[in-house]
């Protein structure tokens, strides 16, 4: 009786202890993401936030899209400048046929200055940015579209209803080298987009930093 006692106590707490480790993964990947944001599916709301050169910046403008590679960003997320020609590439790629890089910085200045609007003329200038770089003042924009990390790319379609979104989540899955990249997931998505499948791969884990 005694060692029945024992085996239904340790069942217990190795049930107890495979159930919180669950909670804690389950935790760090949902914190990845808002739940609040953006799923795929759908439409995406317009927005008009003020661009480097000054002026407001609005999906609405862009009236021979076809969709937007949205990228939250930042001026000094190690992870967000790793990515920085890349995201200049993608643009120089993909704006010519209909989809161009739309980067909002959804950080508060006042927690870091290093994210301040005149730190994101400088850094535009330094790194060539030929896309709309737009502060999200207040931070009001980031929240609704659920972005959690910089870079934390929202892949949009234009279609009859709206912006619609089709992929989530990284650029690629190598942040640290381009040269050992394996699976480009963003450019897969905007390829199939264009060839009129659907995207495949949806959704991926945003690598990066914390938005402050």
């Amino acid at each position: 009786m005694r060692t029945f006692k024992i085996l239904t106590v340790s069942a217990a707490i190795i049930a107890a202890s495979a159930f919180a480790v669950n909670n804690v993964v389950n935790s760090e990947e949902s914190s990845n993401s808002s739940e609040n944001g953006y799923h795929i599916g759908d439409t995406a709301a317009n927005f008009k936030l003020k661009n480097i050169d000054g002026k407001m910046v609005s999906l609405s403008d862009f009236d021979e899209a076809k969709g937007f590679i949205v990228v939250f960003t930042t001026n000094h997320c190690p992870y967000a400048k790793a990515y920085e020609n890349r995201i200049v590439a993608l643009d120089k790629k993909y704006k010519p046929k209909g989809y161009p890089v739309i980067a909002i910085n959804p950080n508060d200045p006042n927690k870091n200055e290093q994210d301040s609007f005149e730190n994101m003329q400088l850094r535009a200038k330094q790194k060539g940015f030929t896309f709309p770089y737009l502060l999200d003042e207040g931070q009001k924009i980031y929240p609704v579209y659920g972005a959690t990390k910089t870079p934390h790319v929202y892949l949009l379609q234009k279609e009859r209803k709206g912006n619609i979104v089709k992929y989530i989540g990284a650029i690629d899955d190598n942040y640290q080298d381009p040269n050992d990249v394996k699976e480009t997931f963003l450019e897969n998505a905007i390829q199939e987009l264009l060839a009129g499948k659907e995207v495949s791969v949806k959704t991926t884990k945003a690598i990066g930093c914390s938005i402050k």
